[in-house]
């Protein structure tokens, strides 16, 4: 929930099927950055 916070503390939408997008909108972006920052290991032959 910290990282989601530090997009931004509270909600534009004021509609509630608009905030839902608007989370699923941050937690995508925060899944790519965490898709970034994982090291891809390969095996030594």
């Amino acid at each position: 929930m910290n990282c989601i916070k530090l997009l931004g503390q509270s909600l534009m939408a004021r509609d509630f099927d608009r905030q839902v997008a608007e989370l699923q909108v941050r937690i995508s972006v925060l899944n790519g950055y965490t898709a970034v920052g994982i090291p891809v290991t390969q095996p030594v032959e």
